[in-house]
């Protein structure tokens, strides 16, 4: 029998489980690639919810089963051969701490960088028997949700009426593109949560700050977002799917039009929850700002011009359910 200690409990934060039984909530926004109308439909839940569900993506099953496998390979390894890969700085291993500045989750996960090299050498390092297959599994992986990435990108410019359909995919296709990719996997804990009668924060609420994130997750359930009303619902998992997330950065380019999705994770008590993110970022020195062809005659800007990097860096000194965006916003005028 594990017993856990009380004072365990102060650095992990209980919450009451949450359902999508909002009298007007109608469920989380599906987009069918294959779709004649997929562009409309992707601007539409982008401005909704900030988050849609993505099918017939055309992604092979197996380099998501595969890749599933090679992480649960790495996650099952002995503590001490995990922390041969970290701590992240930023990339490679991380347990429990979430950024610099207290954020704490029950969650581990592994953070690589996917340009130019998506594995590197020191993640390979703890990977002695297979290397090959694990940097394979992930390239693969990868590889085909960046082509995806780019066709939405390309949709959200056709769904807005941006003649250059590119204007944003160009900053993730960029050989200097600041993108990155991230393994979580969540471990059941249900002495710790018997204690507190709630479920565990794996990951607390925020934003993302890059353009894009794709997420997949496992069967386990877990992922939560985050209403206009501020209403928490949970998203149905889905092994077989894709969600995209509305970052910051695109937030700020679409002058508010699309937001951002607040969400969080939470850990299941019984079965252990494993997702691949892959967030697509502008390069360092790309200046951040509404788009013109976006910003209607009369109408002004709600943010003020960054570089990426700037932004990255403000976020990086923040917590994760800060505003990040506040500092970057626009005095209304007077």
């Amino acid at each position: 029998m594990v017993v856990v200690s009380q004072p365990a409990l102060d650095h992990f934060s209980p919450i009451k489980t949450c359902r999508p039984n909002s009298s007007f909530f109608k469920g989380i926004p599906v987009v069918d690639l294959s779709d004649p109308e997929a562009s409309s439909l992707i601007v539409r839940a982008c401005e909704e919810f900030g988050f849609f569900k993505v099918i017939n993506h055309g992604i092979p099953m197996e380099f998501m089963t595969s890749l599933e496998s090679q992480a649960l390979n790495f996650f099952s390894l002995p503590q001490s051969e995990k922390d041969r890969a970290g701590p992240p700085d930023p990339f490679g291993y991380g347990s429990k701490r979430i950024g610099p500045n207290g954020d704490v989750g029950w969650i581990e996960y592994l953070l690589l960088n996917t340009n130019p090299d998506v594995v590197s050498e020191k993640s390979l390092l703890i990977f002695r028997e297979n290397p090959q297959i694990f940097r394979s599994a992930v390239e693969n992986f990868v590889s085909a949700v960046k082509k995806m990435a780019f066709e939405i990108v390309e949709l959200m410019a056709e769904g807005l009426g941006i003649e250059e359909n590119n204007v944003l995919s160009k900053l993730l296709r960029h050989e200097k593109s600041d993108s990155c990719f991230r393994m979580n996997h969540y471990v059941p804990c249900p002495e710790l949560q018997a204690l507190s009668g709630r479920n565990l924060i794996g990951f607390g609420e925020h934003t993302d700050p890059q353009i894009i994130s794709v997420l997949r997750s496992n069967n386990t359930s877990g992922l939560q977002i985050s209403l206009r009303d501020g209403t928490w619902v949970s998203v149905p998992s889905d092994h077989t799917s894709f969600f995209i997330n509305v970052g910051d950065s695109l937030q700020v380019m679409t002058n508010g039009r699309f937001r951002s999705v607040k969400h969080r994770v939470v850990a299941d008590p019984m079965k252990s929850r494993v997702s691949m993110i892959y967030f697509g970022g502008p390069p360092l020195s790309e200046k951040i700002a509404p788009l013109p062809c976006l910003v209607a005659e009369g109408e002004e800007s709600l943010y003020k011009e960054f570089t990426w990097w700037e932004y990255k860096k403000s976020a990086y000194k923040s917590r994760l359910a800060d505003n990040r965006l506040g500092l970057f916003e626009k005095s209304p005028a007077h």
